[in-house]
């Protein structure tokens, strides 16, 4: 009877022990599973913007080359960009430009913006200077007398978890997009 005790009472230790062992093992793949998942999370939440911003870009140079004005044209690329809060606070900008191809030069001939992030137009300004600046593939674009629509999007992003704090680098604070028509 006592051999039967002596058995239990040591499976007993043995288990309590391994419980211990199975707990220490589980921690840092726990801590590895939540970071992935972290991770994750942010990346597709960049990913999933930065596809909403290509889409409103399109929407936007693809408006404005069927004769709507440029503002109207802006106001609408902005309702239907709503999840992303494009006009508030430091959350984005749109800004739609037409450029004409005078003999060979690239004009501004419009611009219109909307939001109060602090970017500027990588075409170029309407005011001052009103020479565009077109990337090579675009510059094929316009023909001699014929007008490109150009729509860029600026919107801000902000990570949602911890981790996105420290992989700042991998993750652009400000998410652009263009779209030539």
């Amino acid at each position: 009877m006592k051999v039967m005790e002596s058995v239990a009472c040591k499976q007993t230790l043995e288990t309590t022990g391994e419980r211990g062992q199975a707990l220490l093992e589980l921690m840092p793949v726990m801590v590895l599973l939540l970071t992935l998942t972290c991770a994750v999370l942010d990346f597709s939440r960049a990913l999933w913007q930065v596809q909403v911003i290509t889409g409103l870009t399109r929407e936007g140079s693809n408006l404005a080359s069927r004769n709507t004005s440029l503002a109207d044209s802006t106001t609408a690329v902005v309702n239907d960009g709503a999840v992303l809060k494009l006009t508030t606070a430091t959350n984005g900008k749109v800004i739609i430009t037409s450029v004409q191809n005078v003999n060979g030069n690239f004009v501004i001939t419009g611009q219109y913006s909307v939001g109060n992030l602090s970017a500027n137009s990588r075409v170029g300004m309407f005011s001052g200077n009103k020479k565009a600046t077109l990337p090579a593939t675009a510059t094929t674009i316009p023909q001699p007398g014929d007008t490109v629509y150009v729509t860029e999007i600026f919107s801000s992003f902000s990570p949602i978890t911890p981790l996105g704090t420290f992989v700042k680098n991998a993750i652009p604070l400000t998410l652009y997009d263009v779209a030539y028509f």
